[in-house]
């Protein structure tokens, strides 16, 4: 049996108070004893009380952080106990939000850094959150033989994430929290729906608003069965339970199936086609992937035939930050890619591609008048890209139109709008377009979804345009443009495309006038070079 202490102190919204509460949570510490095998505290303690703004958080940070962490390590050592604390951490980009593991000597063996910061954190805080973009396994610090998983906080709302902490095969999950808006009730019922999920303890320390508040608070220690054996609400305090790490929940794992983990009976029947897109391959989504970027126009249109799935392919797979593509609808209301209004040039068809039926458009070849190599590659339709590479890349979609002025349906724009909700990637595409009746619909119809201004036959007053339809992007087209322009677009809080450079000189040239994305035929050319000024923030041209 081992005996666990979780540490709730008291919280308030007025900074003011924050010395007087940092010593309460210190003496929240002397008051466990050599009887505690794991003491768990909350979410930032080197912050007390609330700080309005990043020069307040980081005031308490320099006044608090040494001497919270020399007290962690000095109750870990005179307890004799494993202790985990929350508090910043220091890097070259900043402060972490950081949950400590001390041993028993007071050593800290391991560190876990917040993966799901929330906005405030971001904007406000201005913490580090570079790391939580990237690829990374649950952290797991084995003590003892005792194997550790974390959450801070926020991260107790992302359950996509469990089932990747169960395949760790888990004891604890360590959770230093700072919930302040949730009921106690709503704690409980995360806190246990995590435990039974992971087969793992959950231990979590959060900080009391109030002791008559039914909101925050909830430090417990819940069971793998999801039994909460612990449970202060909003007390101010030391709570204690003493538990048996090594016992485990099994589950019948269906009729006639021996007994199981409830993860390793879901693993069975897992189907991750079925969820929301996720995994290593995913991007950060437009409104906050960084510039200037490279768009592949048409896909790496000059390894394989444009608008289709090689093209794409070859550019994702290279790390293309945008790929552009253009869509129209059939005769029979599909929505299908091909760059122009005519089929002669890019297929062995002939006429106007809004003529044809889409079972017209698969009859033709899409592929051989780029390479023999590519014979019979066929049309694709819009659905199939996002199906394929929603979240995976940026999208810059022109909804072509029979002119820059006429009228355009309704329910053509409600599909494609439909299908990008569908394939949830809302944040991951622009809809780009030079027809003013297209941008005015798309702007009352999805005012989520970032709306990019085309020139049309007005290219000089691309910006005004933009600014009338409230899009955040728009797309210059050369050489009709100049540095005013670009300049104006950015006061509006506009970014600018450019259409188009396939010579890296040209291209740097661009960056230096101010564009933050180029389109480009010539990817991989284009790309280095923009990558290399960006790595050495070098100005000029950039030929090796």
């Amino acid at each position: 049996m081992m005996k666990i202490f979780i540490i709730q102190p008291e919280y308030s919204t007025d900074y003011s108070r924050s010395e007087e509460l940092f010593e309460k949570q210190l003496s929240l510490m002397d008051a466990c004893d050599d009887s505690a095998d794991i003491i768990v505290m909350p979410e930032s303690c080197d912050i007390p009380a609330y700080a309005k703004n990043k020069e307040e958080s980081e005031k308490s940070v320099e006044r608090f952080n040494k001497r919270l962490l020399e007290k962690a390590s000095e109750t870990a050592k005179r307890c004799s106990s494993l202790l985990f604390a929350n508090a910043r951490s220091k890097t070259d980009n900043g402060y972490r939000n950081t949950t400590y593991a001390f041993d028993r000597n007071g050593q800290i063996v391991g560190m876990y850094h917040k993966q799901h910061l929330v906005p405030g954190e971001v904007s406000v805080m201005k913490l580090d959150s570079e790391y939580s973009f990237e690829f990374s396994e649950p952290e797991v610090i084995e003590i003892e033989g005792i194997r550790f998983a974390f959450l801070v906080c926020y991260d107790f709302y992302f359950y996509e994430a469990f089932a990747n902490i169960a395949r760790q095969n888990v004891d604890v999950i360590i959770g230093c929290s700072h919930q302040r808006s949730d009921t106690h009730e709503a704690i409980a019922v995360m806190s246990r729906f995590l435990s039974y999920n992971t087969n793992a303890y959950v231990l979590r320390s959060s900080v009391s608003l109030d002791e008559n508040s039914d909101i925050g608070g909830g430090s417990m220690v819940v069971a793998p069965d999801g039994e909460v054996l612990l449970d202060m609400k909003s007390t101010v305090g030391v709570g204690s339970v003493e538990i048996d790490i090594s016992k485990k929940y099994l589950k019948p794992a269906g009729f006639g199936n021996p007994p199981a983990a409830h993860y390793e009976y879901i693993e069975k029947g897992r189907r991750p086609w079925k969820y929301r897109p996720s995994g290593s391959a995913i991007v950060r989504p437009n409104d906050i992937a960084p510039y200037p970027r490279v768009c592949a126009h048409r896909g790496f249109s000059t390894v394989a035939p444009e608008n289709s799935m090689p093209s794409f392919g070859a550019a994702v797979a290279m790390g293309a930050d945008e790929i552009e593509f253009d869509i129209w609808e059939t005769l029979d209301g599909e929505i299908v890619s091909c760059h122009d209004a005519t089929l002669d040039r890019v297929s062995d068809g002939t006429g106007r591609i809004y003529e044809h039926t889409y079972e017209e458009l698969l009859s033709l070849d899409f592929g051989s008048k780029f390479s023999e190599k590519f014979e019979k590659l066929r049309i694709l339709r819009f659905e199939d890209i996002l199906k394929k590479f929603s979240c995976h890349v940026i999208m810059n979609i022109h909804i072509k139109t029979k002119d820059s002025v006429c009228e355009f349906k309704r329910e053509t724009l409600e599909k494609i709008i439909s299908l990008v909700r569908k394939y949830d990637c809302e944040r991951y595409v622009y809809f780009m377009c030079g027809n003013d009746n297209v941008l005015r619909m798309l702007q009352e119809m999805c005012p989520d979804i970032c709306r990019c201004c085309g020139a049309g036959r007005q290219p000089w007053e691309i910006v005004d345009r933009a600014i009338r339809y409230g899009c955040k992007k728009v797309q210059l087209f050369k050489p009709n443009f100049n540095r005013e322009m670009i300049e104006k677009a950015h006061e509006n809080g506009i970014l600018c495309n450019v259409f188009w450079s396939d010579d890296p000189c040209e291209a740097i040239e661009f960056l230096d006038m101010g564009i933050d994305t180029i389109l480009t035929n010539d990817f991989n050319i284009v790309n280095n070079a923009v990558k290399e000024y960006i790595r050495n923030g070098e100005r000029g041209c950039i030929t090796d």
